[in-house]
């Protein structure tokens, strides 16, 4: 699950250079995304122009038909999800991060990031919901780095694997069952037990 990202005071630089985005067209302000906010994602150029990127603010997550808001999606079964399937084909987005949380089963926050502190890019897909282009995040099965946390974490993308994301449909549904990098972790806040 991933319920919550941070956006560093360098990211918004870091993902400029590393994509290859104009200088200032990726201006987020750093701090805590949750779910309902409206940061800045990346799909592909609505025009179909090459391996262009589009930065854009969107909603994060779906209202499902209980009306509860979806956040996330399971990258095992997206494309066999009536409710998913279209869209991962159609409209897919990359979600830039400086890192994310997790709730530990004693409810420690864990904060997750690259070891050299570059960007995450966490991966995802888009459609209309509630007359406004809405996102959720794939997530897949943790890896060793996460496990003794939690037993799902985001799906991500390599910067350089970006493009291939979001213009290649054959190439992002090999990436849904690919290996996850191994991340560093900190415990912000521990409960001390007194016995």
């Amino acid at each position: 699950m991933c319920g919550r990202y941070f956006f560093g005071a360098e990211t918004e630089r870091d993902v400029e250079m590393e994509l290859g985005l104009e200088e200032g067209s990726f201006v987020m302000s750093a701090g805590d995304v949750t779910p309902a906010m409206m940061p800045k994602v990346i799909s592909a150029k609505k025009d179909g122009a090459g391996n262009s990127l589009h930065v854009s603010d969107m909603f994060w997550g779906l209202t499902g038909k209980d009306k509860k808001l979806i956040i996330n999606a399971r990258a095992e079964s997206v494309t066999n999800k009536p409710m998913f399937s279209d869209s991962f084909i159609r409209r897919r987005c990359i979600i830039p991060a400086a890192g994310f949380y997790e709730w530990d089963k004693d409810r420690n926050k864990v904060t997750f990031f690259r070891k050299d502190r570059s960007p995450i890019y966490l991966a995802g897909f888009y459609q209309l919901s509630e007359n406004r282009d809405s996102f959720v995040i794939l997530t897949t099965a943790a890896n060793e780095s996460m496990k003794k946390v939690h037993d799902r974490m985001p799906l991500m993308i390599e910067s350089k694997e970006v493009r291939d994301w979001l213009h290649d449909d054959n190439a992002a549904k090999e990436m849904l069952s690919m290996q996850m990098p191994l991340l560093e972790s900190s415990r912000e806040y521990e409960q001390l037990s007194l016995f």
